[in-house]
């Protein structure tokens, strides 16, 4: 285990007028031990980012740093740090046993050793039945665990997951999750975990960082980023559906957004009108989408309301209100969250 620190990571592609940057200036400390997710649309920087700790990318300025020691020099393989991806990257012709063996085949371990290792990380992930198979003979999700196991054979410092996940479907991501959440437990090692999947991110973190096109705007809890987003950027990208953002309100200065979350509409006798244009039912609770009326901008909004509760019809008019202390307020030029309004 160790802390995994980045200071001032900057990278671009490129070079001359075409240059095209990628991270600006990254700075970050990970604890011993700490789940850290990032998240972002496609093209932020996050893989970009998860290449740049593991070093097979260099960084154009910036230090990565292990337990304070600067390891931007040092090879991928003398990093101490393992790399779960996306594509699995396990050898065809090779059986389960020996894909999880290699690493420490070829680092001079013994067989005794080699098998220990291995049958006890086959154990941890439940791989003991499939040892023997090779990777075409495995779902998905068998594959994902044992590049898993692959990584954790070598006992490193800094799991790195680049969307690991990605490739498999909605039941098994839902299982892999939890898998992944009880390997953690178990082995305490410090993670970075890449992704563009919102639950990913909520239900694995100890922290989030958001990133926006090579830039860090925001770093925090699940329940801080959900509760209190710092920019209308994470307002917008985290939470589904996002949150509900009226500009020009009524009764509000100009110059301010205001935030709801769609599970923080009241339905009221008075109040701000929205035109019902579609309603969808999603087991437990319905999705209103409509507009609200009389506003010189028409500011498009969705309401959560449970599945039991009376449903509205295509062009009825609902008058909404917020629950108490559960607007958000934004600056409508910098994006910033105004906390004082």
């Amino acid at each position: 285990m160790a802390q995994l620190s980045l200071r001032s990571i900057s990278k671009s592609f490129g070079s001359g007028a075409s240059a095209h940057r990628v991270l600006h200036d990254i700075n970050l400390e990970i604890a011993d031990g700490e789940f850290v997710v990032v998240i972002g649309p496609s093209g932020c920087g996050k893989s970009t980012l998860l290449r740049v700790i593991a070093g097979l990318e260099d960084c154009d300025s910036g230090e990565v740093a292990l337990d304070g020691y600067v390891i931007n020099a040092l090879e991928p393989a003398k990093r101490n740090l393992a790399m779960v991806f996306q594509n699995y990257a396990l050898y065809p012709h090779m059986s389960v046993f020996d894909n999880m063996a290699y690493s420490l085949r070829i680092a001079g371990f013994n067989k005794n050793t080699v098998r220990a290792e291995v049958m006890a990380a086959a154990e941890k992930l439940e791989l003991v039945p499939l040892l023997d198979r090779k990777p075409r003979e495995l779902s998905g999700g068998q594959r994902q665990r044992v590049a898993m196991g692959r990584a954790i054979v070598r006992k490193p410092q800094v799991f790195l997951f680049d969307e690991p996940l990605s490739n498999l479907d909605a039941k098994l991501r839902a299982q892999t999750r939890l898998e992944i959440q009880q390997l953690h437990r178990q082995l305490g090692t410090t993670c970075l975990f890449v992704t563009h999947d919102q639950v990913e991110a909520m239900t694995l973190a100890n922290r989030i960082i958001v990133l926006n096109a090579g830039q860090i705007e925001q770093v925090a809890s699940p329940e801080e980023i959900y509760m209190r987003p710092s920019t209308i950027f994470v307002a917008r990208f985290m939470g589904s559906p996002p949150m509900n953002l009226i500009s020009n309100a009524a009764g509000i200065e100009a110059g301010i957004v205001v935030g709801v979350r769609p599970e923080d509409w009241i339905v009221v006798e008075t109040g701000w009108p929205m035109r019902v244009e579609a309603v969808e039912l999603l087991g437990a609770e319905r999705l209103i989408y409509g507009r609200m009326e009389n506003q010189r901008h028409q500011n498009h909004v969705v309401v959560r309301i449970p599945a039991f509760a009376s449903v509205p019809e295509v062009n009825d008019v609902l008058h909404l209100a917020v629950a108490p202390g559960k607007s958000h307020y934004f600056n409508e030029r910098t994006g910033l969250r105004i906390s004082h309004y």
